[in-house]
């Protein structure tokens, strides 16, 4: 089977891209997925994401991890896709498309980035001395003082797979506060590898490390694949009208054949 697929990218996150509004690509396997993402032998990928029609919406989003496996929401895939459906002639103002953590609006703001609302988080629970919270994915936050130099593949690895997590997994954040934001780097379940950003992963760094002022925040974060902005209120250790900003680009478009 021939098919058509579009390559996009958010701060180095990187994702195949499917047009699925024929339902053409409903009963891809696992191992196609896969192959899709190998880096080796196929196209290479963070994640794979379908374009669906999805009636009340203008469209809804489908999110694989590099490993195949359906996963949780993609903040940074998000946001590509939306750009892809703009590039796909779907022109609006603002858009609302749903997703598997729920709807999620968009729009395209200042220097062409992507504004992509998240879901609220009502809570940020304290283990062991860092955080974890679900920003649409869960994300284990941990406060780092050199994260440049900190060993983000081994760390990540050891706390992805310990007992308490092993079984479903977690995203694992390092984040150190600098004068102009925060710089996140991550480790996630599914490539099981430290990617170049993660969106979900830079929204739980920022507000952990956000400063504890009720009202409007703006935190800018710096990852190894450029920078991000997120924006939300906050009122009684509640996060609500959560805001991740940053650009998200086309890079080619081809033909890959699947068995």
């Amino acid at each position: 089977m021939k098919i058509q697929f579009y390559k996009y990218e958010g701060t180095g996150n990187d994702f195949v891209i499917l047009d699925n509004r024929a339902n053409e690509y409903n009963h891809l396997t696992k191992a196609q997925v896969k192959f899709m993402c190998d880096r080796h032998f196929g196209i290479g990928a963070d994640g794979l994401m379908m374009l669906n029609v999805t009636p009340g919406y203008d469209f809804g989003m489908t999110y694989y991890n590099a490993d195949g496996g359906e996963s949780s929401m993609c903040g940074n895939g998000g946001r590509c896709l939306v750009k892809f459906a703009y590039d796909r002639g779907i022109h609006l103002m603002n858009y609302r498309f749903f997703a598997v953590d729920g709807p999620h609006e968009a729009f395209f703001g200042e220097h062409g980035w992507v504004q992509l609302k998240m879901t609220d988080v009502g809570k940020i629970e304290p283990y062991k001395g860092d955080s974890i919270l679900d920003t649409g994915s869960p994300h284990y936050v941990k406060i780092v003082s050199d994260v440049r130099h900190f060993n983000v593949f081994e760390e990540g690895k050891d706390i992805r797979y310990s007992k308490d997590f092993r079984a479903k997994g977690i995203n694992v954040n390092f984040a150190q506060s600098e004068d102009e934001g925060i710089i996140v780097r991550t480790y996630e379940r599914g490539v099981e590898n430290e990617t170049l950003s993660c969106g979900t992963g830079v929204t739980a760094a920022a507000l952990v490390l956000a400063h504890n002022e009720q009202g409007f925040n703006r935190v800018e974060v710096q990852t190894r694949g450029g920078r991000l902005a997120v924006e939300f209120e906050k009122e009684d250790n509640k996060y609500n009208n959560i805001w991740l900003c940053g650009p998200a680009t086309y890079v080619f478009k081809g033909e890959i054949e699947l068995k």
